[in-house]
């Protein structure tokens, strides 16, 4: 059974990924609509999480999971790998002595506490003397009270976790405010203090690569072009020899590799590696995240069928971060750049035929479910088609993004 579950990175200071809370579709009790969501949670962490494997979804970094009050009780974190979860206390669980108890055990076994959109109540200090993480809301909660919470805490040793950052302002007040790690989509947004005018090297590159994304090319033409830079050849013999393609013999030349992959696969590689190097001083989850796009558009539009070009999707959700990679506005980077039309539509008003494809990558990543069925709807379709290209995505840019 395929399974709706979107991921939202965590930074530590550095911008670097720590782990990623997991967003379920409402709860996941839509997944078994027969019985409550309680036991549909606990349905879906041993029976789908065990099968499929949390890594296909966060690697090996930690995933976030909230926890209800009744699966606390239960013990439910306890059927998962202390050493991959982090489990967050929901904010309306009562600090009851039952899970006070049940949290204290899972300490004892090594799992981590988080507990979530905090708000503090004398009441609930016994949570936090087991909490290893507090997180505050940044949109719902006052900076001043959160404040205020961090100086009546200080005697804990815990570390604060800032959610709901969706600013470089945001990210740089709370980093300022002592707090650890950092959660949201503010790397995926243009840092307008370092806004600047684009070298004519950056523009060369850009252009090169929507370029290489139309232009069909011979097996002879791609080798020469890649055997120009020994990085990139390099990588292109990892990226054909890793676990992601399972080969059993070793793949040591350019035109193997090419041939074995076969020219779309091979340009759409040149444009992944590219776009790494002008995102060479951003977070490494602002280049996944494209990847995932890119991958993620493309397989949508082979779902939808031959009406689309599935390889111009690729290329929309490529190039739909540039302005955060290259902290300029949209509208002028697509000025100056050959890419089609539709997807200078796109990219640049909200609107064309090519929208909604992007929309239903956005509103998947942002664990929007609602946006997610209307978006599906009006490509017409099936909804049960969708999660599965999601983790493919992810697999397939995690594998690029380790190169």
């Amino acid at each position: 059974m395929d399974i709706y579950v979107a991921r939202q990175p965590i930074f530590d200071k550095k911008r670097r990924i720590f782990g990623y809370e997991l967003l379920f579709r409402d709860g996941m009790s839509n997944f078994f609509p027969d019985i409550d969501g309680d036991t549909a949670t606990s349905k879906l962490l041993s029976n789908s999480f065990f099968n499929t494997g949390i890594e296909k979804i966060t690697g090996l970094k930690l995933a976030f999971i909230n926890f209800t009050q009744d699966l606390l009780l239960k013990k439910i974190p306890l059927m998962l790998p202390c050493d991959k979860i982090v489990v967050e206390i929901l904010e309306d669980v009562e600090p009851e002595d039952n899970v006070v108890s049940a949290c204290s055990e899972m300490v004892k076994k090594g799992y981590s506490i988080a507990l979530d959109d905090f708000l503090y109540e004398k009441k609930r200090e016994p949570l936090v003397a087991l909490a290893n993480i507090i997180k505050f809301d940044f949109k719902s909660t006052p900076f001043s009270v959160i404040e205020q919470t961090m100086e009546k805490l200080a005697e804990y040793r815990v570390q604060y976790l800032a959610e709901k950052v969706e600013t470089y302002e945001e990210f740089r007040k709370a980093l300022k405010a002592g707090f650890d790690y950092f959660q949201g989509y503010f790397f995926s947004k243009p840092e307008v203090i370092k806004r600047k005018d684009i070298s004519s090297s950056q523009i060369n590159l850009l252009k090169i690569m929507a370029e290489f994304s139309k232009k069909d090319y011979t097996v002879q033409e791609l080798e020469t072009i890649i055997i120009r830079d020994v990085a990139l050849a390099y990588k292109l013999l990892r990226h054909v020899n890793s676990a992601y393609f399972g080969i059993a013999n070793n793949i040591s030349s350019i035109k193997q590799a090419i041939v074995l992959l076969g020219e779309k696969e091979v340009r759409r590689f040149f444009s992944l590696m590219s776009m790494a190097k002008l995102a060479d001083e951003k977070p490494d989850e602002l280049i996944r995240a494209s990847i995932v796009r890119a991958r993620f558009c493309e397989l949508t539009g082979e779902l939808y069928g031959p009406e689309v070009n599935s390889s111009e999707l690729f290329t929309l959700g490529l190039f739909s971060l540039i302005d955060a990679i290259l902290d300029a506005p949209m509208k002028n980077l697509m000025e100056n750049l050959p890419l089609s039309e539709n997807i200078r539509e796109v990219l640049t008003d909200q609107k064309g035929d090519l929208k909604d494809f992007l929309s239903l990558a956005v509103s998947y990543e942002t664990g929007n479910w609602d946006g997610v069925e209307a978006n599906a709807r009006s490509l017409g379709l099936n909804n049960m088609d969708i999660p599965s290209r999601f983790l493919e995505a992810i697999k397939w840019a995690d594998n690029l993004a380790d190169l």
